[in-house]
């Protein structure tokens, strides 16, 4: 309002017009009427019936609409008034302008469109039935919508337009595995309907023509930049989450993940490439370009290479059509000041304060007047227009600048990114090289410590070594004095008084020689044998000297004699023990350097001893780590493997439910896609009791267990499925029996899961009694098999050869019966009978002409998909494997010669006068049937751009002429013998035609309800031919599958 006076203070002369519009505008409600006047004006522009795109301007005032009542209130209570059902270029828009609304608009505009997502639902459902023109567009894009909604229901943290940063994507999953796994699920749903949207909108576009800048190619491709926009975020949203999930779960879990994101990646690839190439989008978006090879998730430094895909809506997007459209009232106080300095510098600032001239206008006429009045208004209108194209340039410019800004800003977050993952990567790195210092420190001082030990043990062999051979010298040099001892013993025998002496010496040396042996044995075990032996010595010595006693004692008598000798014997004797002295202080010597040189040896002992100790206290703490990982990794698979058969157990309980569902009754299948069914899942028991075998062996195995048990379960459910519709269409105690038999291999199989699920039963788990229900209800399936189909492979071939080789003998019957006929009219019939004889005739012989020339081009199209399809094998098994096809074959050739013989014997009848003209016609009408069947059996399996399919589809043309050539003679034929026997009433009485008149009534009525009973059988008799056509040629089994 402030604006608006300011305005009127400024404008001298305000036009009546914008005045009486803006005057009652004070109060909220005039502002609320206001308000939705305008809305319900733009979304009436913005969604209306003609086919061009959606206006930017429009759109725009329905997105600030949102924002300024925080809601979809009055976007809805106008939508809900618009004929969304019952015009689909209305309902596309509409779907064009809620979409843009989901993205830029409120926040609350999802909480109010909430209440309406059932109502999407039944459009989409009923626009799908439309196969045409925008029917299957609008119901693809009404689902895309529904879909959207529920993904932001489920998960409130993601904005409309889906713009987060990777901090906001990591609080979305709350840091736990379980939820990131769920999310990337939901994002490739998400995505999978925006790539059904997009392809749907380029199948339905002539790519060969310039679609994109006719008005109704651009109001399909509209819609499509907000595809874009979404697609390009939930394509990197994946990309980060896979990674995720690959640096937390193993890579066979997420195998799923990653062959349904390949699968989006080329389709996203391809659409965008495509959508670049088109004139229309190269003016409104830039669309990113994704790298040519898909991210690697087995290698986690591949995100480092990623970048994301970054769409840019560049300057030259606005156009005229999108810019707001401003009142002449509502213009800001720059834009008036701007405004009245132009007119100052036009008319001078006098005239500015008085621009009509009021004061000085008494003297001019009204002509000037009005010249002044145009001119005033011309250059207000170019003023206005120059206002305008300010702000339009203004405007692009903000554009451009908003999206340079955005650009610079993902830039600005991929680099940070980059830098952020070069942190991580060379912190990890530093920390590895840290470990590896230590190990190699470690190793380096385990290295020095087994070298000094290595050093120390060499010098104590060789210490040990010396002493050896210092005690062996000692041992000599003992075993020396002990001989010399028994010489002077053997000469002191006689001397009684030198016994004494001799045994106290005796005793001082086998005392010293104790010690020595007692010192000896304090040493290592190879000084025991020297010691064993130098008491053997002694104990020689001993009984020697028992000798010398009993000697000494016998030459008692001799003692007198030796006396002489005693004193030099003593003499020695002294000598001796000086030396014997001597050794014995070396052996003190050498015992103390014994005793330290096995104290060093012990302190070494002791500190290897500790070591080895210790490496093997470290050994053992690796060794409980080694088995506590074992034992969890063995918790996990198992928990995996329990986890797979609870969801299996579900798919089979879930089947089990739907036997007894009555909406299941409808149902029905074919015993041959039964035994199909029946056959893959004994196939796939086969295979999982093999790798029962292989996990009970080794519980690593578990990755070949889990596939088999997901398609188990759902070959199994499938089984069950196709046995329930299959026993609908069967006799009543078959039926029984198969279903039976169903619920009875659904409860072993959920038994087989159960007991997977139990550490204490997955051992004694048993897949047989499956497999016996599955022989079972193959076995009944067998019972329940049509007949028809048990023909042999040679015969089914020759069957086709013979038949075509029929047909064509029929044909040339048929045309050889004409002629014959034709010749016989000639020669018998004259005038108007003769005429209508030979037309009838001669189109009879030109349709059987045409038909033979159809039947050789179906013959040799049929050989050639037989070279083409049959590979190594011969026809006959060519045939066989595609049985189908053969009875189509040979239920077409049948029916071409069938109807051929019947036209000719119609046209024998009428021209010999005993048959009727509509019986040749419906002969001819029935042949070209036959013959269409035939054309489409051989054209089934043929190639598109083959010479004898082109050859097939013009004598199929030639057979409709002909054909057509038949009905149209007949007709005229008709109506000339009509004529001919038209009554004359001219000499009838008044009753006479009268009782003519009643008579005609009654033959009407007569006609009429036979015609009835007519039309009635004909309905029953095709109702027949078509179940006994189905039984014959497998309908049944196709619909079923």
């Amino acid at each position: 309002m402030d604006r608006v006076s300011s305005s009127m203070k400024q404008v001298s002369n305000p036009l009546p017009k914008v005045l009486s519009r803006r005057a009652g505008g004070g109060g909220l409600e005039a502002e609320r009427e206001s308000f939705e006047r305008a809305q319900t004006v733009s979304i009436n522009k913005a969604i209306n019936a003609q086919e061009v795109a959606v206006k930017e301007k429009h759109a725009r005032t329905c997105i600030l609409g949102t924002h300024h009542e925080k809601g979809a209130q009055t976007f809805w209570s106008v939508v809900n008034r618009l004929p969304l059902s019952g015009n689909a270029v209305l309902c596309w828009k509409f779907c064009h302008v809620f979409h843009k609304l989901l993205r830029d608009g409120h926040s609350n505009v999802l909480k109010d469109s909430v209440r309406y997502k059932n109502e999407l639902s039944d459009m989409s459902r009923m626009w799908g039935h439309l196969s045409e023109g925008y029917g299957q567009l609008c119901s693809i894009y009404l689902k895309l919508l529904r879909t959207k909604m529920e993904f932001h229901t489920k998960n409130p943290r993601f904005p409309g337009n889906l713009q987060m940063s990777d901090r906001q994507l990591d609080e979305a999953g709350e840091n736990d595995v379980n939820n990131f796994f769920q999310l990337t699920v939901e994002m490739f749903d998400y995505l999978e309907c925006e790539l059904n949207l997009f392809q749907t909108v380029f199948s339905s576009l002539d790519m060969s023509r310039s679609v994109s800048v006719t008005a109704a190619g651009q109001c399909r491709l509209a819609p499509l930049i907000q595809v874009i926009l979404d697609c390009s975020h939930l394509y990197d949203y994946t990309v980060k989450l896979l990674f995720k999930l690959h640096s937390c779960l193993p890579a066979d879990t997420l195998q799923g993940h990653r062959d349904r994101f390949l699968e989006q990646f080329r389709k996203l690839k391809d659409l965008f490439y495509r959508s670049s190439n088109l004139q229309y989008f190269k003016r409104l978006i830039q669309i990113p370009q994704l790298p040519e090879n898909p991210p690697n998730f087995l290698r986690a430094s591949a995100l480092s290479e990623h970048i994301s895909p970054v769409v840019v809506i560049p300057a030259e997007a606005s156009s005229p059509d999108s810019e707001p459209i401003t009142d002449l009232v509502e213009m800001d106080t720059a834009s008036q000041s701007l405004f009245d300095n132009k007119f100052d510098d036009i008319f001078g600032s006098s005239f500015s304060s008085d621009p009509f001239n009021f004061n000085s206008q008494n003297g001019m006429n009204k002509d000037d007047k009005e010249r002044l009045i145009e001119q005033l208004y011309g250059e207000i209108a170019a003023l206005r227009e120059e206002l305008e194209n300010f702000k339009a340039e203004s405007a692009r410019g903000a554009v451009q600048l908003r999206g340079r800004a955005s650009e610079l800003e993902a830039e600005l977050a991929e680099q940070q990114h980059l830098k952020q993952q070069a942190q991580d990567e060379s912190e990890f790195l530093r920390a590895e090289l840290e470990e590896l210092k230590k190990q190699r420190e470690d190793t380096e001082k385990a290295q020095r410590s087994l070298t000094e030990i290595e050093r120390r043990a060499q010098a104590n062999e060789q210490r040990y070594s010396k002493l050896k051979e210092k005690y062996s010298e000692l041992v000599q040099n003992h075993a020396d004095l002990l001989r010399k001892n028994a010489e002077v013993t053997k000469q002191v025998t006689a001397a009684r008084q030198a016994q004494g002496d001799v045994e106290r010496e005796r005793k001082e040396l086998e005392d010293s020689f104790q010690r020595v042996s007692e010192q000896a044995q304090r040493k290592s075990q190879e000084q025991a044998e020297v010691l064993d032996t130098l008491k053997r010595e002694l104990a020689a010595s001993r009984q020697e000297l028992q000798v010398l006693q009993s000697t000494l004692e016998s030459s008692t008598q001799a003692g007198a004699e030796q006396s002489t000798r005693i004193a030099g014997l003593e003499q020695e004797r002294d000598s001796l023990r000086l030396a014997a002295e001597r050794h014995g202080e070396k052996v003190a010597a050498l015992q103390t350097e014994l005793q330290q040189l096995q104290d060093m040896l012990s302190r070494e002992q002791e500190s290897s001893k500790m070591e080895l100790e210790t490496l093997q206290t470290q050994l053992r703490d690796k060794e409980g780590e080694e088995q506590a990982l074992q034992r969890r990794l063995a918790e996990e698979q198992f928990a995996l493997l329990q986890g797979t058969a609870q969801e299996a157990e579900r798919m089979v309980q879930d089947a089990l439910s739907r036997l007894e569902d009555p909406a299941h009754i409808g149902c029905t299948g074919s015993a041959d896609c039964l035994l199909s069914r029946t056959l893959a899942a004994s196939e796939c028991v086969e295979r999982l009791r093999d790798a029962h075998s292989k996990y009970l062996s080794n519980h690593a195995a578990v990755g070949s267990l889990l596939p088999c048990l997901a398609l188990f379960a759902h070959l199994v459910s499938d089984t069950l499925l196709q046995g329930s519709a299959t026993s609908h269409m069967a006799p009543m105690e078959p039926a029984d029996r198969l279903l039976e038999m169903c619920k009875q291999c659904g409860s072993k199989a959920v038994s087989y899961l159960s007991a997977l699920q139990d550490p204490g039963t997955v051992e004694g788990a048993d897949c047989s009694l499956v497999t016996a229900c599955l022989r079972q209800i193959s076995a009944i399936g067998e019972e329940l098999r049509p007949r028809g189909l048990d023909m042999k492979q040679e015969e089914l071939g020759d069957l086709v050869d013979k038949e075509m080789a029929a047909t064509a003998a029929a044909i040339e019957t048929a045309a050889a019966r004409i002629e014959e006929m034709l010749s016989k009219a000639r020669a018998g019939d004259t005038g108007v009978k003769l005429e209508v004889n030979e037309r009838i005739l001669g189109s009879c012989t030109g349709l059987m002409q045409a038909i033979h020339v159809l039947v050789l081009a179906s013959k040799d199209l049929q050989r050639e998909i037989v070279e083409s399809g049959r590979g190594a094998a011969s026809p006959k098994e060519f045939y066989a494997k595609n049985s189908r096809w053969t009875e189509g074959l040979i239920s077409a050739s049948k029916a071409v010669g069938w109807g051929a013989t019947v036209m000719v014997d119609a046209a024998d009848l009428v021209v010999q006068g005993k048959g009727t003209f509509e019986e040749l016609m419906v002969c001819s009408r029935e042949i070209a049937a036959s013959t269409a069947q035939l054309v489409a059996a051989s054209k089934v399996k043929a190639d598109k751009d083959s010479a004898n399919l082109c050859k097939l589809q013009q004598a199929s043309r030639g057979v409709n002429q002909a054909t057509a050539g038949v009905v149209a003679s007949t007709k005229a034929g008709k109506s000339q013998v009509e004529e001919k026997d038209s009554m004359d009433f001219s000499s009838m009485t008044l009753t006479q035609i009268k009782r003519q008149e009643m008579d005609s009534q009654v033959r009407v009525l007569e006609l009429e309800n036979q015609l009835q009973k007519e039309r009635q059988k004909l309905g029953e008799l095709r109702k027949k031919h078509y179940e006994l056509a189905g039984v014959a040629e497998g309908w049944e089994e196709d619909t079923a599958e």
